[in-house]
């Protein structure tokens, strides 16, 4: 009886992880408002980001705002490869990034040790 309790633990502990790390699972994501010819969208960093997707227009100078209230470690830096952008994100205070918005697309950000990870869309 102890065998099939272990049995049915460990399966159960191997498809949550299975879920965890392949899983899809629910992003938020903001669509930036443009007030007079600039976009400001906010990011709070906590556990991840939130919201993880950004959607900017194209063309318009816009900036993200990420405030970081994760005392970790791994979150305090973010790093948009695409534009070269590696910054420190110091804890309970808005740090503001510009983001190009020069051309469409899609471009990655993550934290300083890849683990948790954020998108802008630029769209025309």
């Amino acid at each position: 009886m102890l065998k099939i309790i272990i049995l049915i633990v460990g399966v159960g502990l191997i498809g949550f992880i299975l879920w965890w790390f392949f899983g899809k699972h629910e992003t938020t994501a903001v669509q930036a408002n443009v007030e007079a010819d600039q976009q400001t969208v906010a990011v709070e960093v906590k556990g991840g980001y939130s919201p993880e997707v950004v959607v900017l227009k194209q063309g318009v100078p816009a900036t993200l705002n990420f405030t970081r209230k994760d005392a970790s470690g791994c979150l305090d830096r973010v790093v948009f490869p695409d534009w070269g952008i590696n910054q420190a994100l110091p804890q309970n205070e808005a740090q503001a990034i510009q983001i190009d918005t020069s051309e469409a697309g899609e471009y990655q950000w993550a934290c300083g040790m890849d683990m948790f990870h954020g998108k802008v869309i630029v769209k025309p």
